[in-house]
């Protein structure tokens, strides 16, 4: 059974690909299987990666409020895929502000750059003492 990490890694990972131009349907499920996340995950995966989705002009609206001189544009893709998933989890999900950017920084960590992870983690703060 998958962990809750690992559909974080997931949900990214489809953010990317979609990005990229992947037929998503036929992708998506066959990414999926060879991740093995499957019933309740593999629910909970489709349903972040949905929910990012539906609400990404709003939270690509608010990561722009706090990148400062950066817009999501001019930053990676991969990058960019976790800002968003962090940001949908804040705003639009019960979890706990702190896991929600602990968990972001974690994959910056496995996925990315030092400079992203600070990136990251600066951005996910600041949105972060907005909500509380």
């Amino acid at each position: 059974m998958a962990t809750r990490h690992q559909v974080r890694q997931s949900v990214v990972s489809l953010l990317y690909a979609k990005e990229m131009g992947s037929e998503m349907e036929q992708f998506s499920n066959e990414y999926l299987e060879e991740k093995k996340i499957r019933n309740d995950q593999k629910n909970f995966t489709i349903a972040l990666y949905n929910g990012i989705l539906d609400n990404l002009n709003s939270i690509d609206t608010l990561l722009n409020n706090y990148l400062g001189k950066w817009k999501l544009d001019q930053i990676g893709s991969v990058e960019r895929q976790i800002l968003r998933l962090g940001a949908y989890e804040m705003r639009y999900s019960d979890i706990d502000l702190a896991i929600a950017i602990n968990e972001a920084v974690i994959l910056a960590n496995e996925l990315s750059s030092e400079s992203s992870i600070k990136l990251i983690n600066g951005v996910l703060d600041a949105i972060a003492k907005e909500l509380k």
